[in-house]
């Protein structure tokens, strides 16, 4: 079983990329975010294999990758990626499940239009970005009283130095300019500022240079959202 690895923004986590059978996932299209505190080894036999890896903190499950995130204090990657390579590769050919519930996402039939279309907005233009850099950004929740996007990054994202400058400086930026209802987007248990820029900062801030004209046209249970006028200074 071949296990590629990629380099993320965040230096305590690393992208295993496994080869799987044409039209094969490891999940059903979420993602699933899994600590080793508290974590239970039932829920993903998967994440049990690589948490009996000294050093393995964090690991992220995606449809077509593993983010593995080593503790700060641990072993060097240098001394980790092999080990965790062979507990992928030995999952997968074992045919076990990635997660054990896994199910397709489900989306809110009862979402309202602003929240849909703030989901459309991450999921085509800022949630394939940060999933090649071994990440995902979720919805939580958005307060119409206030402006305030509430989003929960994961992945290399979650505990990334640069997490702080991504959001600001890519992810709110996009997100305001497709949705002028959004004032500003913040992190649940979000980092200080960092003092550098990351690549992942930098393709969102490619983004900047495409698609500059009119808002895009989303559509919600086959229904066209109406448009709402642009925010005025």
């Amino acid at each position: 079983m071949l296990v590629l690895t990629e380099q993320t923004p965040n230096p305590d986590a690393l992208k295993f990329i496994p080869e799987l059978a044409p039209g094969a996932r490891l999940t059903e299209g979420a993602t699933y975010a899994l600590a080793r505190s508290g974590f239970d080894a039932a829920r993903s036999t998967l994440a049990a294999a690589l948490f009996g890896l000294a050093g393995v903190e964090r690991v992220f499950v995606a449809p077509g990758f593993v983010t593995v995130t080593r503790a700060a204090a641990g072993p060097p990657w240098s001394a980790l990626r092999y080990a965790v390579i062979a507990a992928i590769a030995e999952h997968l050919a074992s045919g076990a499940p990635a997660i054990a519930d896994d199910s397709p996402p489900v989306e809110d039939a009862g979402q309202d239009p602003i929240e849909e279309e703030i989901r459309q907005v991450l999921g085509l233009h800022v949630r394939p970005g940060v999933a090649r850099d071994g990440g995902d950004v979720l919805f939580e929740r958005f307060d119409a009283d206030t402006g305030v996007l509430w989003i929960r990054m994961q992945g290399a994202c979650g505990g990334c130095p640069s997490s702080r400058l991504t959001l600001k400086s890519g992810i709110e930026q996009i997100v305001r300019r497709y949705v002028p209802e959004v004032a500003r987007v913040e992190e649940i248990g979000g980092a200080p500022a960092p003092a550098g820029a990351s690549r992942l900062r930098r393709w969102i801030e490619g983004f900047g240079g495409r698609g500059a004209g009119a808002r895009p046209v989303f559509t919600h249970g086959g229904r066209e959202i109406p448009r709402r006028p642009e925010r005025t200074p």
